[in-house]
């Protein structure tokens, strides 16, 4: 029997962040109010420490290593934002980390996990299984292994985003969160139903790779082949076990959305509120408009997950579309 994280443990992630941490703005656009009939806030964590929310959760479950753990390190796979949240958390906490990363990640994500002192290891994510290959090295030198999503204190500090999003505004009446592996949603459900109990939350996958909708209707984890999508920060092929089990008991609903339709998003958030948000960033924002989800006259929640993209291939998406 699993033993769930709970909103007591959002709680306490968020005394640990504090100091640590940005409190990210809330932002709002009349546009999207207009657009989408409704009033939006967009807690935007592409302003957080490395560019995305994943430091939260990295901090949170670094800071509570015992001081053997400590000595030898932490290792994790990510295509990116992970990866740097690791990275930065170890070099801030005073440890060792090694971080395992495909081979087509963005190379602004590479050099930004070495640029924090991390080591990093490339492998081809179509041909191989990281998990498998994260667990080798880590028994080899003997490193604490903390996955991107499937862990309680990952999942706690990743609450705290929609957490400090509901004390900030007041409660709302539908939360929008990208979705990959679920540690985002999964920490997002337990604070919001805690704060603001009659919300209604949905995540928001690529359509490319569908998995946790498919899971929700079976009953099941369901695992799916490396989805292609330009939604790098979800390509995940399943949802971890954790995840699943909150997802499954507090979340409203899974919802898609195409590459199109992020590119589009892209695009708003350069244009009308002159920020730069990765693809996967944009998943809530793009479902809001297109997944046909009644808003009208309703409180909004848009969790912005990050900001980390090459700067090239952003301008050839908002320039030229998937051309």
């Amino acid at each position: 029997m699993l033993q769930l994280p709970t909103f007591d443990d959002v709680a306490a992630a968020a005394r640990r962040l504090q100091g640590h941490a940005h409190r990210t703005p809330v932002n709002r656009s009349t546009t999207a109010n207009q657009l989408l009939g409704a009033e939006v806030f967009f807690k935007c964590e592409n302003f957080q420490r490395m560019g995305a929310f994943k430091f939260r959760g990295a901090f949170n479950a670094l800071s509570q290593f015992n001081a053997q753990q400590k000595s030898k390190g932490a290792i994790a796979f990510s295509s990116g934002n992970h990866a740097q949240a690791i990275a930065l958390s170890a070099r801030l906490l005073g440890m060792p980390a090694v971080i395992l990363m495909p081979m087509d990640a963005p190379q602004s994500k590479i050099d930004a996990t070495r640029g924090y002192g991390a080591e990093v290891i490339l492998f081809d994510r179509y041909k191989e299984d990281r998990e498998a290959l994260t667990k080798k090295v880590a028994q080899q030198r003997e490193m604490t292994l903390i996955p991107p999503f499937d862990h309680p204190d990952v999942i706690a500090g990743q609450g705290t985003a929609a957490m400090e999003l509901i004390e900030e505004v007041g409660e709302l009446d539908v939360l929008f969160v990208c979705l990959g592996g679920g540690g985002l949603l999964s920490g997002s459900a337990l604070a919001t139903r805690a704060l603001s109990p009659r919300c209604q939350i949905y995540g928001v996958e690529p359509e490319a790779g569908n998995d946790a909708q498919q899971s929700m209707a079976k009953g099941e984890i369901v695992h799916i082949e490396t989805p292609r999508t330009i939604a790098d920060g979800a390509q995940t092929q399943h949802l971890g076990r954790y995840t699943f089990e909150v997802i499954r008991r507090d979340v409203t609903g899974i919802l898609t959305a195409t590459d199109e339709q992020l590119v589009e998003a892209m695009r708003f958030f350069a244009e009308r509120m002159k920020m730069v948000v990765e693809p996967t960033g944009c998943l809530g924002f793009a479902a809001a408009r297109h997944a046909g989800i009644d808003l009208a006259g309703k409180r909004v929640g848009v969790i912005i997950s990050g900001g980390n993209v090459d700067l090239p291939r952003y301008a050839q998406l908002i320039g030229q579309g998937l051309a």
